[in-house]
């Protein structure tokens, strides 16, 4: 990998996570805190993926992009979770350059392509409401596979742009990033290099554009949604329509809120523990937060998983 990204090995080998150090009574505590919630968001993906897999009626478009989105909300946990996990029981903090890279690379891969299937799931509730007609053609299977392939091809192109301009600076300083994973601001902070600073700008001004560009697209669609379900005459109907959406629109507001949060504070380079404690909030309680908020808002899915733990728990006699 290091080869393909044309990675800079030239003067560090390895890193120094700091992460949760400056909190040395509360890391047990951490520990178990966020076992149990990484636990739970393994538990809850997995539990809709396998509703959908196993239930023929819920094979359609919405519920298969749902699928995607749980597969890659676990990889992106995977690529940070684990090693945070490890390093609030261990001692030894370091991690290696390509370590480091791959850590940046996984994490904003999958963190990118995960925000592309949510505007590729607001394009769809688009089409099922305001295009019924035309939806079967639209959101074909080989339709559905073809924009979850290009949001994967997104994630990667984000992820090797992003990991490419990083690892090729210089690091010639300290090592020790005060973070728990290798946190884009932290490793800046550690180059060296009259254009670091800009790096930093333009850098921050690809992420912020691919994600406010995936916003925007998300409000487009939902406002032709909004006048579309306004023009349904019963209020069952309006009321049908927009619960097809509530549980998409309820983790879009989540995962963009805490995204602006994180990328539109602002910047105080003093502020080390305040960027640990906010980093929680988009790798650990957004992907906690979305299978509570699937599972609860959209009623169909929750019903057949109720049946489905219904019949294994009390299955009948032939």
């Amino acid at each position: 990998m290091a080869d393909i990204l044309g990675l800079n090995f030239t003067f560090m080998s390895e890193f120094i996570l700091i992460g949760f150090s400056n909190f040395p009574r509360l890391q047990q505590m951490f520990f178990l805190l966020f076992l149990l919630m990484y636990l739970f968001t393994l538990l809850g993906n997995l539990i809709i993926m396998a509703t959908i897999w196993s239930e023929r009626s819920l094979h359609t478009s919405m519920y298969l992009f749902l699928c995607a989105l749980s597969i890659f909300e676990i990889l992106y946990t995977l690529a940070i979770i684990p090693r945070m996990l490890a390093d609030l029981l261990s001692t030894h903090h370091s991690i290696s350059f390509l370590a480091c890279a791959c850590q940046m690379f996984f994490s904003f891969t999958f963190g990118f392509t995960h925000s592309f299937l949510l505007t590729v799931m607001g394009y769809d509730r688009y089409v099922a409401i305001c295009q019924p007609l035309h939806y079967n053609v639209l959101m074909s299977p080989h339709g559905c596979a073809c924009l979850v392939a290009w949001s994967c091809v997104g994630g990667s192109v984000m992820g090797i742009v992003v990991t490419t301009v990083i690892f090729n600076l210089n690091f010639c300083g300290p090592n020790d990033i005060h973070h728990f994973f290798c946190h884009v601001p932290s490793l800046l902070k550690l180059a060296c290099g009259e254009d670091v600073p800009v790096v930093g700008k333009v850098l921050g001004l690809v992420c912020i554009s691919a994600l406010l560009g995936c916003f925007l697209l998300i409000l487009l669609s939902y406002a032709f949604i909004v006048v579309a379900i306004l023009r349904i005459p019963s209020a069952e109907g309006r009321h049908k329509a927009f619960s097809t959406c509530a549980s998409h629109l309820t983790v879009v507001i989540v995962h963009y809120g805490f995204a602006s949060v994180i990328y539109l504070k602002p910047k105080d380079p003093q502020s080390l523990e305040g960027d640990t404690l906010m980093g929680i909030t988009y790798t650990v309680l957004t992907p906690f937060f979305s299978p509570i908020i699937f599972s609860l808002r959209n009623k169909e899915l929750k019903t057949t998983m109720k049946k489905s733990l219904l019949s294994k728990l009390f299955p009948q006699n032939p």
